[in-house]
């Protein structure tokens, strides 16, 4: 299975009503976005419209990051369509890796 890397705007107002969203971001200067990165096997699409309603999995689990759901705005495509699909553990390297060069580029980030 082949995996894609995704990146979500979140709206500003995480940083101000999320105490652990602000501790993972203390370069934020306000100047750029507040952005989530995230992973998975399905189109980033499919993926966000699932953040957005809250899906459960087929065991009850909650699929949904809530600060997605809560924050999420839309999908910020010209900042991952250059990945390509990889494998699981490639795309968990790489997520940690663009959550870190992003918040290097002045972005306030989340990431699981």
């Amino acid at each position: 299975m082949l995996y894609r890397v995704y990146v979500i705007e979140l709206a500003r107002k995480v940083y101000s009503e999320h105490a652990r969203f602000r501790a993972a971001n203390p370069q934020f200067n306000g100047v750029l976005q507040c952005l989530y990165v995230g992973m998975t096997s399905k189109t980033p699409q499919e993926r966000f419209a699932q953040h957005k309603r809250q899906s459960l999995s087929r065991k009850g689990k909650d699929l949904s990051a809530a600060i997605v759901r809560n924050y999420g705005l839309y999908l910020r495509p010209s900042l991952y369509q250059h990945i390509d699909p990889m494998s699981r553990e490639e795309a968990l390297r790489v997520e940690k890796g663009l959550t870190l060069e992003l918040r290097r580029k002045g972005y306030a980030v989340w990431s699981n």
